[in-house]
């Protein structure tokens, strides 16, 4: 019996000395409350449930209310400004290439790394997984996609067809991942796109959540949060049967508050994605390791996306990068001891180069808010914008749904709590904000697209589906006078064949200018037709489209090394859609 034991007590230290593989699964604008584990009665995610019932449950932990932001948080530890990302498209998004990813701090220790799914932290190599420490890369670059079925996706920088739906299919090359890396640690980065519009999802979801009398957006929505549970199920129960699930660290995280859901069941918050309330950013994150042997219980304390990577780090006993992290390990939350420090949360809404506001303050008992109204919800904010709100107090112990501003009864305190964001804002953005030139010229991306929505432009331009999101491109060139403009940065001087995808009403003739190199074109009329997309809601329809692009070849231009302009202007009207530049080194 003491020999049985003994064999028993080894075996499970060996396992909790091995270093641990890590699955970190992020789903997109799936809010605290679309969980059936968090009290909503409409769905039920009964995989992701039992996931946070095994192990520790976060029930304050904090994200920013975008994307892009979060997940340079949860991949570097840092706030999101320090990284460079400062919003969530016109290249605002891509993070800083000398960031060191969780990627790139577990690969020299062994790990097999993957990134699967949505990236949207930059769009061009190195701004990529590849060039961000991820080996095997397989999903999209940017913040959405347009067609969850059947979609045409990325194996690295190459297009690769799949076939169902994209959840199902993302999963699946997860579990391939795991299955050919299993007798190495590794480390998968599956970073699902859904529930995240468009609200697409295969019929007997959408069937189920319609008959209950949901609205189609809502009833896709729902659909889509049950599908990633069962997939979720599909994943743990693949780490159970390749026997890895006992050292396996497995995470659980969205990257915002909830969006189609959040009128439906909030569990009592105020706001959702975008919102500098409670709802925007408040999320749920579970953390599941068997072989160390926590007690699952439910952690209070505020915690936040920045402290995932150095939890990480300390779990599977690497070494933290020298750069400057923001975030604490959470293993003292994870054994259920050892003191945890009161500290100060924060959320910025980075919108502009400039803007301080929107911004908020999370304390353990206070929540302080300050908004920017409009209907742009703030979306053109500058720094100290005079249309900001005054701060906004509450007591998120005994009013969490945010229900009386205490502002004016607590001066004090709103002046301490202001005064930490001031000082913290100002640490933050102290190196400054700029959209990042598009890289040109690494072997590792080639051809490189430069997307409609990177470009500077003249009006009357505007985006055809909005303010310019991704996959969108530019249109209304009405005026002679109004150019589109590319920054790049040339790495591997050359000759680069330039092409264009277009869409023109009739025959026209355009021009592109790099110094005082240009080529002239002429371009003959292109419907570029839409491709129907499998869109349950009016709103779909209108906001995400794709078309049939017509490409033509500019030419060849030569580049230096170096920092370069791209201009391309119209010279006949009616002038043309544009989609995207494409630059090839021959």
């Amino acid at each position: 019996m003491l020999r049985v034991l003994l064999s028993l007590f080894l075996l499970t230290s060996s396992l909790f000395a091995a270093k641990p593989n890590v699955l970190l699964i992020i789903t997109d604008d799936q809010g605290y409350g679309d969980f059936s584990i968090h009290g909503n009665p409409h769905l039920q995610t009964p995989h992701i449930d039992q996931l946070g019932r095994e192990g520790v449950r976060f029930e304050r932990f904090y994200v920013n209310s975008f994307c892009a932001p979060t997940r340079a948080a949860v991949l570097t530890g840092r706030w999101p400004l320090r990284c460079g990302v400062h919003g969530v498209t016109h290249n605002k998004e891509a993070m800083k290439p000398s960031e060191v990813t969780l990627a790139e701090a577990l690969k020299p220790q062994g790990y097999r790394t993957a990134c699967i799914g949505k990236w949207h932290n930059g769009e061009q190599f190195p701004f990529t997984p590849a060039g961000q420490g991820f080996e095997q890369v397989f999903g999209f670059n940017n913040g959405h996609w347009n067609n969850y079925f059947d979609a045409t996706l990325l194996r690295g920088p190459k297009h690769e067809p799949t076939k169902g739906y994209i959840t199902d299919v993302l999963t699946d090359d997860a579990m391939r991942f795991i299955s050919e890396k299993q007798k190495e640690p590794f480390f998968c980065y599956l970073a699902y796109n859904a529930p995240h519009s468009p609200y697409q999802v295969p019929d007997r979801y959408f069937d189920k959540f319609k008959a209950k009398g949901f609205a189609d957006n809502v009833a896709a929505f729902y659909g889509m949060c049950e599908n990633i549970d069962e997939n979720v199920g599909r994943l743990l129960a693949h780490l159970d049967t390749l026997k890895l699930a006992e050292n396996t660290l497995v995470l659980f995280l969205t990257d915002n508050g909830g969006t189609a859901g959040v009128k439906i069941y909030n569990a009592g918050m105020r706001g959702g994605k975008t919102s500098l309330h409670e709802g925007g950013s408040r999320v749920p994150l579970f953390m599941r390791w068997p072989a160390a042997k926590w007690t699952p219980h439910v952690v209070k304390e505020i915690t936040a996306h920045i402290d995932l990577f150095p939890t990480i780090m300390e779990l599977c006993g690497v070494q933290a990068p020298g750069s400057k992290l923001d975030g604490r390990s959470l293993k003292p939350l994870l054994q259920s001891a050892g003191n945890w420090p009161e500290r100060t949360l924060f959320t910025h809404n980075p919108i502009d180069e400039t803007n301080k506001y929107p911004g908020a303050v999370r304390t353990q008992r206070h929540r302080l808010v300050r908004e920017i109204k409009g209907a742009g919800g703030g979306s053109k904010a500058k720094a100290n914008d005079a249309s900001a709100t005054p701060w906004q107090l509450y007591d998120m112990e005994t009013d969490p749904g945010q229900a009386k501003d205490i502002a004016k009864d607590h001066p004090d305190l709103v002046k301490d709590l202001a005064a930490r964001y001031d000082a913290w804002f100002a640490d933050i953005s102290s190196e400054g904000l700029k959209r990042f030139p598009l890289p040109v010229g690494h072997a590792e991306h080639e051809p490189v697209d430069l997307h409609a929505p990177q470009a500077f432009y003249d009006k009357p331009l505007t985006f055809a589906n909005g303010p310019g999101f991704a996959n969108d491109w530019l249109t209304g060139w009405s005026d002679a006078k109004a150019k589109v403009r590319f920054e790049i940065e040339v790495v591997t001087a050359g000759d680069y064949e330039i092409e264009l995808a277009y869409g023109a009403a009739a025959d026209t003739r355009v021009r592109l200018q790099h110094g005082t190199a240009a080529l002239d074109a002429a371009l003959h009329a292109a419907e570029a037709p839409e491709i129907p997309l499998p869109h349950r809601d009016a709103e779909g329809k209108t906001r995400y489209r794709d078309r049939q692009w017509a490409s033509h070849s500019l030419g060849t231009l030569h580049f230096e090394r170096g920092p370069a302009t791209l201009t391309l202007e119209c010279l006949a009207m009616p002038g043309i859609d544009l989609k995207h530049l494409r630059l090839n080194r021959r």
